[in-house]
């Protein structure tokens, strides 16, 4: 019984750990929400998705449940809510950026030219 209890602890200790992580990550995605440096945000957002599956695949403990990570999650949902937002942002931004770009790619394209000014409408 008391290498239960022993397994019990290190997994609440590696939750805990886990969880912590989980939450700095977090904060970092949020400074880096911007876009302006994507390749930073998605990398950081791979390491999350890392910490998630780790988080997962830890043996079945109760840490989620206890007082001190209900006050991490409430820390995080209103960040992730920001990332998810600033993100769709980018992203509608970034869509709109190159149908602009696909337009002019049309109007300046030589094959085209000619068919665009002289049909008939």
């Amino acid at each position: 019984m008391p290498d239960d209890t022993a397994n019990t602890k290190e997994t609440l200790k590696q939750a805990r750990l886990l969880w912590q992580k989980y939450f700095a990550l977090t904060e970092e995605l949020l400074k880096y929400s911007d876009q302006k440096d994507s390749d930073l945000f998605i990398e950081l957002v791979d390491q999350r998705g890392q910490l998630v599956d780790k988080i997962k695949s830890l043996p079945e403990n109760n840490y989620r449940q206890s007082d001190e990570c209900q006050a991490l999650i409430k820390k995080i949902i209103p960040m992730d809510n920001q990332i998810m937002y600033r993100a769709r942002t980018w992203l509608n931004k970034s869509r709109r950026n190159n149908n602009t770009v696909r337009s002019y790619d049309l109007v300046g394209s030589q094959e085209l030219r000619g068919t665009i000014f002289n049909r008939k409408y």
